[in-house]
This record gives C-alpha cells, sequence and structure tokens, in this order.
C-alpha cells in the first residue's frame, strides 16, 4: 500500500480549502463564536479542525472512504487483518473488545488481575464474570510481572469454558508478558487472546522494542497511540487478526458504545501518526533509544538511586521491558517515590509518568531529546541533594497472599446492587461495591464483587495518608466506602 498518503489528513486540508460553510454542529462554526479567551489559550486552529463527519467534512468519510482507507493504511502498517479507529481511548476499545469476546456467554473471560481499572469496567458493563489469572509477584520490591504462560495454562484447566484471555502488556511499568507463549496456550484450545497493549503503540516500528502482539498471534489488540505514539489523547485503534473473533461483531460492540460525533482532530492525528512511523519511525524510536540509554546511565549515578532493567527480567519476572519507560527506585535514599514527585513538580516543574511508594517512573517517547532528558536528570539529582532528613513510608503493604481477594459476586452484580457507605475501618469482611485503584498506573486494589480484608483496607488507608491517589472512591478522603449491603 501506498504509505506516503495520509486520507484524513489530506481530506481535512482540502476542508480548509474550500472555505466551506455548514449550518450544522458543531456550533461553534469554526471557532467564530467562541470566546476570545478560550481562543487565546487553545488556538483557533483546533476549532477550524472540530468538523462534523459527514456534511461538513465529506460523506465519504463516513461512508466507508477517507476513514476506511486510513484503517486499511494502519491495519497494513502493523501486520494486523483490520483496524478500528477510537476516539474514545482504549478504555472504549477494551470494554468492545471485551463484550465482542465474552459478552453475552456465561463462560466468562480469563482476566489478569493486574488490569487496568478500564477492563473492569468492562467486565461490569457486559456481566461477564472474570476468572483472575493471578500475575507474578516479586514481594521484595512489591512489583508485580505479567503471567507466564503457564499461569495462563493453569487458569484455562480450571476455567475451560472460558470465552477468551485477556492480558495487558506492556504494563505501565514497561514490563511485558510472553505474549508468544501465552497465545499458543489460547490456540490449543481455540479460544481468542485479547492483549490490552494501550501502552504499545509504538511496538512494531523497532526491532529493539519489545514483542508486538500481532506478530506472534495475538487475536486482538488494542492501543493507545496518545500513551507512546503521537496522536490526541483519546486516539485509539484496535487491531484484529484471525478468525477467532468476528469483525463485524467486534465493530458493533464498538458502536454500542462509542459517540455518534468522533472527533476528526484524533482521526487525523491517527492517520498521521501512521504516516510518520511507515516512513520515519525506525530513526526516530533509533534516537529515542539513545536518548533512553544515556538517561538511564545518568540516573543511575545520582546515589540512592537504581534504575531498574536487569531486576525486571528473568523466569520468575518479565519477559520482556520497554527501555523507554525508565523506572527509578528511590527507597535508596531513604524517601518515598510520592515524595520525589511532588518535589519535582513543585520545584522543578516535571511531572513523572508514573509514581508509587518506592518509585517513579519517566516515559520517554520521539518527541524528547538531551535537553528534555538533562531536565530530568536535573531534577532528581536535585531533588536527591536536598534530601537532608528523608522520611521513610508509612504505607502497610500487603503481602501477594493477602492482596488476592476472594470474588464474591458478579462485578456487576454487586456495582449496581443494593449498596450501603461504611466507615472504611468497618470494611473488611464486607464485599466491595465500587473500584478502589491507586492511580496511576489504574490497577484496582479491590473489584466490585470482592471481599474486602484488613491488609488491604490499612493498604489504602495508609497509603491514601503518604500520597497516594484513589480517585475513583466515591469518597475521595477513603474514610468511608461503598459495600454490598447486607
Amino acid at each position: 500500500m501506498d504509505h506516503s498518503r495520509a486520507p484524513l489528513v489530506d481530506a481535512l486540508a482540502a476542508y480548509h480549502r474550500s472555505d466551506r460553510y455548514g449550518f450544522t454542529p458543531p456550533g461553534h462554526r469554526q471557532g467564530r463564536g467562541v470566546d476570545e479567551r478560550v481562543l487565546d489559550t487553545i488556538g483557533r486552529d483546533a476549532f477550524r479542525s472540530d468538523v462534523l463527519i459527514g456534511p461538513g467534512l465529506d460523506d465519504r468519510l463516513a461512508r466507508g472512504g477517507y476513514l476506511a482507507e486510513a484503517e486499511e493504511l494502519m491495519a497494513d502498517a502493523v501486520g494486523a487483518d483490520t483496524a478500528f479507529f477510537s476516539t474514545c481511548g482504549s478504555s472504549l476499545s477494551v470494554k468492545a473488545a471485551m463484550m465482542a469476546v465474552a459478552g453475552g456467554q456465561g463462560g466468562g473471560l480469563l482476566v489478569a488481575r493486574d488490569s487496568h481499572k478500564s477492563i473492569v469496567a468492562g467486565l461490569i458493563f457486559a456481566g461477564v464474570r472474570p476468572h483472575w489469572i493471578t500475575p507474578r509477584w516479586d514481594a521484595e520490591r512489591h512489583f508485580s510481572h505479567p503471567p507466564s504462560p503457564q499461569q495462563v495454562r493453569e487458569a484455562w484447566e480450571r476455567n475451560p469454558d472460558a470465552a477468551g484471555a485477556l492480558i495487558v502488556s506492556p504494563s505501565p511499568y514497561g514490563t511485558c508478558a510472553d505474549i508468544a507463549g501465552i497465545a499458543d496456550v489460547c490456540h490449543e484450545r481455540g479460544k481468542p487472546l485479547i492483549v490490552d497493549e494501550a501502552w504499545g503503540a509504538h511496538l512494531p516500528f523497532h526491532p529493539e522494542l519489545p514483542t508486538w502482539a500481532m506478530d506472534v498471534g495475538a487475536d486482538l489488540c488494542v492501543v493507545s497511540v496518545h500513551k507512546m505514539g503521537a496522536g490526541f489523547e483519546q486516539g485509539s485503534v484496535f487491531h484484529l487478526q484471525g478468525d477467532l473473533v468476528d469483525p463485524a461483531r467486534l465493530s458493533a460492540c464498538a458502536d454500542l458504545l462509542m459517540t455518534t460525533s468522533p472527533s476528526v482532530l484524533v482521526y487525523t492525528a491517527l492517520d498521521g501518526w501512521r504516516r510518520q512511523m511507515v516512513q520515519h519511525g525506525r530513526e526516530l524510536l533509533d534516537a529515542a533509544l539513545r536518548v533512553a540509554d544515556d538517561a538511564r546511565a545518568d540516573l543511575a549515578r545520582i546515589p540512592g538511586i537504581t534504575v531498574m532493567a536487569d531486576e525486571l527480567l528473568g523466569v520468575e519476572a518479565s519477559h520482556d521491558l520497554d527501555r523507554l519507560q525508565v523506572l527509578m527506585d528511590v527507597s535508596g535514599t531513604g524517601s518515598t517515590g510520592y515524595d520525589a514527585a511532588d518535589w519535582l513538580r513543585e520545584h522543578r516543574h516535571i511531572d513523572m509518568g508514573l509514581v508509587d511508594h518506592r518509585r517513579i517512573l519517566a516515559t520517554l517517547s520521539i518527541a524528547d531529546d538531551k535537553e528534555t532528558v538533562a531536565s530530568l536528570v536535573d531534577g532528581v539529582a536535585a531533588w536527591r541533594d536536598q534530601l537532608k532528613d528523608p522520611r521513610p513510608s508509612q504505607i502497610r503493604l500487603p503481602s501477594p497472599k493477602e492482596l488476592q481477594l476472594e470474588t464474591v459476586e458478579l462485578p456487576r452484580e454487586a456495582f449496581f446492587g443494593d449498596v450501603e457507605i461504611v466507615p472504611i475501618a468497618k470494611a473488611p469482611g464486607r464485599i466491595s461495591a465500587e473500584q478502589l485503584t491507586p492511580y496511576p498506573p489504574g490497577i484496582p486494589v479491590a473489584v466490585p464483587g470482592e471481599r474486602l480484608n484488613e491488609a488491604v483496607v490499612e493498604y489504602l488507608r495508609s497509603g491514601h495518608e503518604e500520597g497516594m491517589n484513589v480517585p475513583d472512591a466515591a469518597d475521595s478522603s477513603l474514610e468511608t466506602v461503598r459495600v454490598v449491603r447486607e
């Protein structure tokens, strides 16, 4: 295919040249009706490109012209049979994938327990029963790794009627599963593998990056181009191959959830990013990986900072690692990741990609260079230098066994059922009716339908006091919790 083309980019450029005017939504009329104070902040060009798919841009975009060609080019670029664009992020895409595979079926879905909260939301929407695959656990570092093929095999043996399996790879920390091995295990049973590859949009475009799911037999994966690519927020793509997932059913499930007014800006950025990656991705990612290597070396020289890499890989750890995710363990300084991130935000205006009780993570991309990395290294070094009286973490960290809560009800039943609000001190032993999710990375500690225990409640309570953010709790102070009424 001709990857010098970007049909959506070209269509939007042609629209700008046509000097059209539409008595249609959006009502701002290419910015004419927008408050000047907003235009001063956002810019008029953003509104000039915010046009209606259909009468505004071109009916052919909605009827299978420009959009269909852009999706075909995307599929060809990454080795998928089919690609679907989404303007509601991979949070929508993964829900549609789950509904297409397991919705309306009684067998449920094998789901890695280190899944993002959007996957739990999909279980609630679709009424699907999760059969949890326990991640591998590094108890010393309090760090979870993606499940192994053997763990997935054991989950199939316990739940042979499940409709399919879903894993997350890469994780928000950049750690990756053995997708090839897991796909083989699923296909032995004729069942599909869904990969939440939200952090892996860049993987097909450089050989030094971890395995791309479509290259090793995954049936369906979803990627967030805004995370590791160069798209707008909410830009997501489904990639599909093989015959274990019906593309028409997948499209119909996505249509149930998708907005009927998708953003042309988001679509166009997806199209332009694909062209950029096909034409220049190798060299851009080459440069980014070299910059990441330099960042790792410089950060590792700071006393008390451990740049994690080899310790994340191995038989009992992760299969691979995206080295654009620069993960720093700061516990050797005697302080916490929360303290480091707060100081960098306040004093150096640097925001970290992820933070937990002992780590901070810098997500690098093709946009980074020696200058941006130098600011990161200088900032972390300055934080370390001013750290005179570090305050160790006071968070009560559960053991792996304590984190494995008992599933008592379907997530949907608990979420929509009769609930009551209880003080968090009285929550142990009760069935959670809400997600409780330290964020980032957004992996729920408690899922609706799980029975809370003392260890998890104390972890959330003590973590909140230390600066942990739990944004989806109904009570953001974590003084109370929503539970199923007894």
